[in-house]
């Protein structure tokens, strides 16, 4: 099956042509960030700052077809390499197969991060401890991924109401979370678990919470070129990639990735992916999105709970810092 996967990584590579490749400034022990994006302009700034100053050395990004300059900005920048295509995203499963020949040829023993231009990873002691503290301990573990739960943020109020502005930290605004109500279930061939719930089960899926988005994710992963994701970074081969919680009662370290997607610019992007129908499920999801957002644009109710930091995360149950001291 992995095979499989990287065949077609390895196929969708024409569909991908170079905008600008710095690759060869990339040295042994670089942590890499890959990412795919569609007309994320106006959040790529904070987006590259937020990561480097994690210690993110190297950015390698697909363009998918932008309309608003954003593949010329990251052209323009000094550390990222931009790939551009005007292929489905659908027949590319969602990018992955793009990001799975970028890794598979770059990637290889490095650290890799892959995350949207939307999610802000978190994990313990990062207001103190460099993303370059985290591998090296990982690789001191012998621990070769690491997961974090996606958490959706949001605003107090409608999520219209107050503009983001390029460059802007994106949780001065979407700075809400939901602190309960997440399913956990563990797949029985991959053997990950399965996540669901947030804001988006509470309102966009009330009624069928099963079909609710995955909030599972392994974003942070030792890359060998015999990986692959499958779905997203929610779930990958080999399947022992997928171990990344305790079955014997004890918890392993894991992070968040703090979700903004709920801001001003999202009935924008609602609209224009439902017209697109590029999204997984005849962009079932966004379909749910388009239907309730025109009617109440906001997902802030009594339980949720303001972000402070990491560490809050932690005491409610959400991340762990495991056995990392």
């Amino acid at each position: 099956m992995r095979k499989r996967y990287l065949i077609r990584a390895f196929r969708k590579r024409r569909e991908l042509s170079v905008v600008a490749d710095r690759t060869s400034a990339i040295k042994p022990g670089d942590i890499l960030l890959f990412s795919t994006q569609r007309n994320e302009k106006i959040r790529l700034p904070y987006f590259l700052k937020y990561y480097r100053d994690l210690g993110v050395n190297h950015f390698l990004m697909v363009d998918n077809d932008s309309s608003d300059g954003s593949a010329r900005y990251l052209g323009d920048q000094p550390d990222v390499s931009v790939w551009r295509t005007g292929a489905s995203y659908k027949r590319s499963r969602f990018g992955v197969d793009w990001l799975n020949w970028l890794q598979f040829k770059y990637g290889h023993d490095h650290w890799v991060l892959v995350v949207d231009p939307d999610e802000f990873l978190v994990y313990p002691f990062c207001d103190t401890r460099p993303l370059r503290a985290l591998t090296d301990w990982l690789d001191a573990s012998s621990i070769k991924s690491f997961s974090a739960m996606l958490l959706d943020m949001y605003p107090k109020g409608r999520i219209d109401a107050q503009p983001y502005q390029e460059g802007q930290n994106p949780l001065e605004i979407a700075s809400w979370f939901d602190a309960g109500n997440y399913t956990y279930k563990k797949n029985a061939f991959f053997g990950n678990l399965w996540i669901q719930g947030g804001p988006r089960t509470r309102i966009f899926f009330a009624d069928t919470p099963a079909k609710a988005p995955a909030l599972n994710k392994i974003p942070l992963v030792k890359w060998d070129r015999k990986y692959a994701f499958i779905s997203s970074t929610h779930m990958m081969l080999p399947r022992g990639l997928n171990q990344v919680y305790d079955e014997w009662g004890g918890e392993k370290a894991s992070g968040a990735l703090l979700h903004t997607k709920f801001l001003d610019t999202f009935t924008v992007k609602a609209a224009e992916e439902l017209t697109r129908q590029q999204h997984y499920a005849a962009s079932m999801e966004y379909k749910a999105y388009a239907e309730q957002l025109k009617d109440n644009p906001d997902l802030w109710c009594r339980f949720s709970e303001k972000y402070i930091n990491w560490r809050q995360l932690e005491i409610l149950g959400l991340m762990s810092k495991g056995n990392w001291a």
